[in-house]
């Protein structure tokens, strides 16, 4: 077959190179304009467009795909099917329509729960005990297309944001590369989704970050584990900001953000309390607590987040 992809972030990277080991022809790949990351604000192309130009793709960029130059590009390079995986943009009915085989997305929820932008970082912030892939036919909809192909996988107490875009960008990968035979055969049934299900993933921003203590210990702890490795989530010690990057729920009782005992470093909750292992205060380095108590006062009694 004729492939077009159509991905930008490093999860859709593995689906990429997956591709690429199936013998099916990649006639084109688009990716995000490049854009200005860091503190230097260097113009930074994304992941697929460098993994795409090591395996000797042509990278295209285009800043919208409802434009009739996206179209006649995409007509031209005439491809049997469109494999999209954490793209970024909503693709119009006439590049849905484009292909013999139509629009496939590779897709991180188990559909319809966590349709949208976010759906690993909000199945860990909400706690969930296991998510999972969808490969989806596309339709106009928000992940709203039929389910071709779906595998579920644990998440454990342990696992953040960032564990399980590995996890689930290697079985995605895995699973549009099992999938695209089966596609090309008509083999595959697709699903209609259960739209009374559905749930919905927004983006992720900073305003995530504040730790409300008064959460459950539980809460607590997967607001830590599902803004990990961004945005972070932090509090307040001695007016300065103390970001959190590793806890654990443990049994304590007390005010809430009331540090309750120092060995190890744990704060009481709403409901329990969560042992804090490693952080980083505002200007310092990211430390374990254990570290970070050596050189620092702290008392049980101090509240957090005051």
């Amino acid at each position: 077959m004729r492939i077009v992809f159509m991905g930008t972030p490093d999860f859709a990277v593995p689906s990429l190179d997956a591709l690429c080991e199936t013998g099916h022809k990649i006639v084109g790949v688009f990716t995000q304009p490049d854009k200005p990351r860091g503190r230097k604000q260097e113009l930074t192309p994304p992941e697929v467009k460098v993994c795409a130009l090591e395996h000797g793709l042509s990278v295209y960029q285009p800043a919208s795909l409802r434009t009739d130059e996206a179209y006649a590009l995409l007509c031209s390079l005439d491809p049997d099917i469109i494999i999209v995986a954490a793209y970024g943009k909503i693709l119009p009915k006439s590049i849905i329509d484009l292909p013999q085989y139509g629009c496939v997305n590779v897709h991180a929820s188990l559909l319809p729960k966590y349709r949208g932008a976010a759906p690993i970082q909000w199945a860990v912030l909400n706690g969930e005990k296991e998510t999972g892939v969808t490969i989806m036919q596309m339709n106009e909809g928000l992940d709203t297309g039929d389910i071709l192909i779906q595998k579920s996988i644990p998440i454990n107490d342990d696992d953040t944001a960032e564990s399980m875009f590995d996890k689930l960008s290697g079985l995605g990968a895995a699973m549009m590369r099992d999938a695209l035979p089966l596609i090309e055969r008509g083999e595959l049934t697709p699903i209609p989704q259960d739209d009374t299900l559905s749930t919905y993933s927004p983006m992720i921003d900073k305003s995530l970050c504040d730790i409300d203590w008064s959460m459950s210990a539980d809460q607590v702890h997967n607001r830590v584990r599902g803004l990990y490795s961004w945005p972070i989530a932090q509090t307040v010690y001695n007016g300065k900001k103390l970001r959190i990057f590793r806890t654990s729920v443990t049994d304590g009782r007390g005010e809430p953000g009331k540090i309750i005992a120092l060995s190890p470093l744990t704060v009481a909750c709403g409901e329990n309390a969560v042992a804090v292992h490693e952080l980083q205060l505002e200007g310092k380095k990211r430390m374990k607590a254990a570290d970070f108590l050596l050189g620092h006062r702290l008392e049980t009694g101090t509240i957090l987040g005051a």
